[in-house]
């Protein structure tokens, strides 16, 4: 089939590549010249395992194209996908829609014959009805479906997901988009994933229902981890022992320094202003994000605590700043809260992100940058675990006590047994396993 895809970010270009590689002849449109010259050269600009070698083998096969112009690619397509940016909007949280709507209106002009638009962006409920009208006003005889079609893909992993969903989530009522919809998906019948047809705005409301569950699962595990310290439980095995039940399930039940990236934040508060707009308020999700916001820099005073009550002229050495391993994604990152918190108190920040340095440059200020764990922990009085990449689970603390000038770790993560580090003469603070001073 002939695809398009509107917007070259993240979604988009995991979903044109991925689309690509089934066989699908797809188009992937944006408006940043630089950006098309970039990928049409193979080079990728965000990091995400696999996505590089995809692109450029389905570049040279000729089943993946990019390019800045809307009307040609658009006129010959059987299904557009608009996945462009739904970021906050300043000022009172609701998700900005207007480069979807944007994005809408240069569909309407350009198409011709029976087209499916599709949002794959994450849109609040009855965007799919705004994009209709849109359409329907700029191009009164236009011959069209719009429907949703949310995605599911996290980063660090969005090849495999993409691939081996869970399920498809589609949302339309309307046959002929839903034929086109089958045929589109059809390539990973062989996997059995799923199909789930309902309506348009039900498709809506699963992708912020379910990243809502997820952050609350998370915030949930982080205040039992706070009150696992004050009565000198463990919360990795409250949450070992709470996910054996099928009903509750292990995932997302990691303690640590609040959720962050591209998602989580803001689709919550998204949804809590979409809840408030329709006098429905969801106090779950606004307690979830009020107690997420603050998670950050408690982690900051945990922090300070570790290190006597006082951090000014200390210098403390930072391992990992994006929100999560495998991605170079700063977005809401925890470490940029906890890095704030800790300067604020007259800390000397150094940090390493095998990833994420680059953008991290850009969203602090006053942190040098090392080459690796043991160049930051040079003369460091403690070492503080914020994202738990891989290159972090064999650290040599032989080497480590060496160069600090204190031995202390405080791991937000829980990446690492107390009694391993202890082994080596260094002090182990970990989150929701025992109090400071035990």
């Amino acid at each position: 089939m002939r695809l398009v895809m509107i917007g070259s970010g993240y979604v988009g270009l995991v979903s044109g590549a991925c689309f690509a590689d089934f066989g699908h002849e797809v188009i992937c449109i944006d408006k940043i010249a630089t950006k098309i010259e970039s990928l049409e050269r193979g080079e990728i600009p965000i990091f995400e395992p696999g996505l590089g070698p995809m692109v450029q083998s389905n570049l040279a096969a000729g089943r993946l194209r990019f390019t800045t112009d809307f009307t040609g690619p658009v006129a010959e397509a059987d299904v557009v996908f608009i996945a462009v940016g739904t970021p906050s909007r300043r000022g009172d949280g609701h998700a900005d829609l207007s480069y979807v709507h944007a994005a809408a209106r240069e569909i309407a002009r350009a198409m011709q014959g029976f087209t499916v638009v599709v949002t794959k962006s994450t849109v609040p409920v009855g965007t799919g009805d705004e994009v209709e009208r849109i359409i329907r006003e700029e191009n009164p005889d236009a011959d069209f479906a719009v429907v949703s079609n949310p995605e599911f893909l996290r980063e660090g992993a969005a090849i495999a997901d993409f691939k081996r969903p869970d399920r498809i989530v589609i949302g339309t009522e309307d046959p002929r988009a839903e034929k086109v919809m089958r045929e589109v998906y059809r390539p990973l019948y062989l996997n059995q994933s799923p199909l789930f047809f309902c309506e348009r705005r039900t498709s809506e409301l699963i992708k912020y229902a379910g990243n809502a569950f997820l952050a609350m699962k998370i915030t949930f595990i982080n205040e039992i981890a706070d009150l696992c310290e004050q009565v000198g439980a463990d919360v990795q095995k409250v949450a070992k022992g709470i996910g054996l039940d099928r009903r509750i399930g292990d995932k997302f039940l990691h303690a640590g320094p609040g959720y962050g990236g591209s998602c989580f934040p803001k689709d919550t508060v998204a949804l809590v202003k979409t809840a408030q707009d329709h006098d429905s308020p969801m106090r779950l999700v606004e307690t979830t994000v009020a107690v997420n916001d603050t998670r950050k820099r408690a982690m900051a005073r945990k922090v300070v605590a570790a290190c006597g009550g006082d951090v000014r002229g200390k210098t403390l050495a930072i391992l990992g700043l994006t929100f999560k391993p495998n991605t170079d994604d700063m977005r809401e990152a925890p470490s940029l809260a906890i890095i704030q918190a800790l300067q604020d108190k007259g800390a000397t920040i150094r940090a390493y992100d095998p990833e994420g340095a680059e953008a991290a440059r850009e969203m602090t200020s006053g942190v040098v940058f090392g080459k690796d764990p043991y160049e930051i922990a040079d003369g460091a009085d403690a070492l503080v675990l914020v994202t738990e990449w891989d290159e972090f689970r064999a650290l040599d603390f032989a080497r480590l006590r060496g160069r600090m000038a204190q031995p202390l770790l405080v791991d937000l993560r829980n990446v690492y047994p107390a009694e391993e580090v202890e082994r080596h003469g260094f002090r182990y603070v970990g989150v929701g396993r025992k109090p400071i001073d035990a």
